[in-house]
């Protein structure tokens, strides 16, 4: 009997038991773990205290791992085998990051009022508070879908075995992970992106409708990016060399896919993609292009100035990874703030630029040089860079500029593009060493030291910091930008339902000047009248974008002092972007017809009644279309400057905030770590000269 019941063994639901079971004890065995970790944490909210001793650890460790064999013994013995994973551990942390997200969201002075009323003096504060840490855990969550958390040590190790010069990458890689400098690693991620490739990337930039699509498709001989008027390339745009035509699309929520070349338009427009909604980021075109043999790379990127806020921030961020950049200033236009500042930071990131002046069909050959000329001694005067500035155009009549440039600028770095990416490749290095260096100098000046080295005094000393004023100040100017936000869409939305008072408006004006004999025209009188209301209207955004503006260059001056920074934003740098604000379209009124009501000597209350009617009449739709349209167009402009501010504040804000972080709010730099900073700022210095031997310049 006892032999039957050996061979019969458990039933399923006593295996599910006993599984579930194991399952749960190991799962518990899991928190002794994390107890374990906890009582040893850094953490500001630690829940355990006294943590054993680095032996007792170990034994506690040795036996949990004990347990876990002889479980799956067990369960094995049983003939019960161990289910496999069931979720994709970044999916789970991008839920799990979605929770805190609205963890955070739940604080804000709106909904903290339901446990009190918020003092007004906190609103602003603890508004920012909430889109700091939302922004910090969105740029992660950004992090994981873009899959940049690669293992750098082993992309580096890899590279290495290849051959390949990594001496200064690896300690960059190194110091960056000792010292939690997490803001670097994207940057570090790009750059070997770049060694392991051996491509050179020659990137255009320019406004909306600059013409770089169509230069593009001019210089690889084919008609495959979409140009026009509206908005275009929501995100950078590559074409690589391939046998045949083939187009690859990533996204940030799904799996990469292949696609029909034909849907490029689809994916890059802003009309068909508006604000990337389909979370486009990367777009990859193959073409058998001659011009893209030999690791060409050419890159369409998002127009700078384009109701595509979020464009031109990808814009922005690409440029640490191209090796060329081309910036492309429309003739139609001459030169603007958005050229003279994509020229800027091309060279800040240390990367040559080449200024092209697109549709010189347009200008007589005088015009073409004059203008060509002042572009050139304006880049001068204003970057203090002497820039080449070169006429081009796709219309077949004056096709020999392009060729020219072509031949001349073009051709020979396709010659020497290895020698080109690698130099290029060497500034990029250098950048990134000099930014880690510097903000290792900026913790090391702030530890206070019982005996301070040569290397500190040599660093300067402006004495101790009030970090969580610091903290404050940015916060509240983040916090201020909610408010402006909130700000210009009431106002916006009001401007859509201002055509019935302006037009009462228009009608009193047209009163007054009947009544003073004026002989002005009722269609030009009701147009400025128009237009004065709704100019009144706009002003309103127009201040507080202004004062906005204003605010952040303030917190980041006041930020970038005390932690001694050599340099800030000054407030033109933001209010550089106010500007080519919407006006009130109209149309025409001259088919407008308006007389003095007749009975207008008797009573003014029943003649302005009666010209109200005849306005209303005549133009009341036009006008509701018009003001309708303004406070569309208006809405649209608003939140482009707000994302363009708030792009250039979190630039700066977040280099000082990853610096209050590494430093400290209350506890100062122990001995210990400013002996590290001290050893790794000494290993950069070292490693600096010892890649300049190797990387003699080719002559």
């Amino acid at each position: 009997m006892r032999s039957d019941d050996a061979a019969a063994g458990l039933n399923s639901s006593q295996r599910l038991h006993l599984l579930t079971s194991s399952q749960h004890a190991d799962k518990l065995l899991a928190e002794v773990e994390a107890i374990l970790t906890a009582s040893k944490s850094k953490s500001a909210f630690r829940k355990y205290k006294n943590a054993l001793p680095l032996a007792q650890s170990k034994v506690v460790e040795d036996y949990i791992a004990r347990i876990r064999t002889q479980m799956i013994r067990v369960l094995e013995s049983q003939g019960i085998g161990l289910p496999e994973p069931s979720f994709e551990s970044v999916h789970s942390i991008r839920v799990t990051l979605a929770f805190v997200r609205i963890a955070f969201q739940e604080c804000t002075a709106d909904r903290m009022r339901g446990y009190g009323e918020v003092p007004e003096s906190k609103i602003r504060e603890l508004n920012g508070l909430v889109d700091e840490m939302v922004a910090a855990v969105e740029k992660l969550d950004a992090y994981l879908a873009q899959g940049l958390g690669q293992d750098l040590e082993a992309r580096l190790a890899r590279l290495a075995e290849t051959g390949a010069d990594v001496g200064m990458l690896k300690t960059l890689e190194r110091i960056v992970n000792d010292h939690g400098m997490v803001e670097f690693r994207p940057t570090l991620s790009m750059i070997l992106d770049r060694l392991e490739s051996k491509n050179f990337e020659i990137a255009l930039f320019g406004r909306v409708s600059s013409g770089k699509s169509s230069l593009l498709n001019h210089i690889v001989q084919t008609e495959i990016l979409p140009v026009g008027v509206t908005p275009i390339t929501a995100v950078p745009t590559r074409l690589i060399y391939g046998e045949t035509p083939r187009l690859s699309v990533w996204y940030a929520d799904r799996s990469p896919e292949r696609a029909d070349i034909a849907r490029l338009t689809e994916l890059v427009s802003e009309h068909q993609n508006p604000g990337n909604y389909k979370h486009v980021t990367r777009i990859l075109v193959e073409l058998s292009s001659d011009r893209l043999r030999n690791g060409v790379v050419l890159v369409d990127t998002p127009g700078l100035g384009s109701l595509a806020t979020s464009g031109a921030a990808e814009t922005l961020a690409y440029l640490p990874r191209c090796d060329l950049g081309v910036v492309l200033v429309d003739a139609g236009s001459t030169l603007t703030e958005d050229d003279i500042g994509t020229i800027r930071a091309l060279y800040e990131a240390r990367i040559p630029a080449s200024v092209l002046l697109s549709k010189s069909d347009l200008l007589a050959p005088e015009d073409r040089d004059r203008s060509s000329a002042y572009i050139s001694e304006h880049i001068h005067s204003q970057l203090g860079l002497a820039i080449s500035v070169h006429p081009v155009s796709v219309q077949p009549t004056h096709s020999s500029f392009l060729d020219a440039w072509l031949k001349d600028v073009l051709v020979p770095l396709y010659d020497r593009h290895q020698q080109l990416a690698q130099e290029s490749l060497s500034r990029k290095i250098g950048a990134l060493r000099e930014t880690v260096i510097m903000a290792l100098k900026l913790r090391l000046t702030r530890a206070p030291l019982d005996r301070p080295p040569d290397d500190v005094q040599r660093l300067g000393d402006q004495g101790p910091i009030d970090a969580e004023q610091i903290d404050s100040t940015l916060r509240k100017a983040v916090g201020r930008i909610t408010e402006i936000r909130q700000i210009c869409f009431e106002t916006t939305q009001a401007i859509r339902q201002e055509a019935d008072r302006a037009l009462d408006e228009a009608a009193n004006a047209l009163l007054n000047a009947w009544a003073a004999g004026g002989t002005a025209s009722p269609s030009n009188l009701v147009a400025d009248e128009l237009i004065r209301v709704a100019a009144e209207q706009a002003g309103t955004v127009s201040k507080a974008l202004k004062d906005l503006a204003a605010e952040l260059s303030q917190a980041l001056q006041t930020a970038s002092k005390a932690l001694g920074y050599q340099e800030a934003p000054v407030e033109h740098d933001f209010t550089v972007f106010i500007k080519e604000m919407p006006k009130l379209d109209l149309g025409t009124l001259d088919d407008m017809q308006v007389h003095p009501p007749v009975l207008g000597k008797l009573s003014r209350s029943l003649a302005l009644r009666q010209t109200r009617r005849a306005l209303h009449r005549q133009i009341g739709q036009q006008a509701e279309h018009a003001f309708s349209n303004l406070g569309r167009m208006l809405d649209a402009w608003a939140r482009r400057i707000l994302g363009e501010l708030q792009l250039r504040f979190e630039t700066h804000a977040d280099q000082y905030r990853a610096h209050l972080s590494r430093m400290g709010t209350r506890a100062s730099i122990q001995g210990e770590d400013q002996t590290a900073i001290l050893r790794d700022l000494n290993s950069l210095g070292e490693a600096q000269t010892e890649e300049q031997a190797q990387m003699a310049p080719v002559t």
